[in-house]
């Protein structure tokens, strides 16, 4: 797992067909590749399932916070 202090790096994703692009620190991409491999999904599936949960919010966040918190919550599970 690389350093927890290091500054957003931006990839492209596809969702639903379209790309965009997400700036996540390197310690979250990790974790994101290590749950997508766990569950036997690529990184876009993943990122489509936590875009979809985001979208249905009262207030949906933007994605990269959609993603850090899908993330921190996965810890608590």
């Amino acid at each position: 797992m690389s350093t927890p202090y290091h500054p957003p790096v931006k990839r492209s994703i596809e969702i639903a067909g379209h790309k965009t692009s997400i700036s996540l620190e390197p310690v979250f991409w990790d974790l994101l590749k290590a749950i997508a491999a766990e569950q036997g999904v690529p990184i876009n599936a993943l990122v489509a399932r936590i875009d979809a949960e985001r979208l249905e919010a009262q207030t949906p966040p933007g994605l990269a916070s959609a993603i850090r918190v899908w993330l921190a919550t996965m810890s608590r599970r």
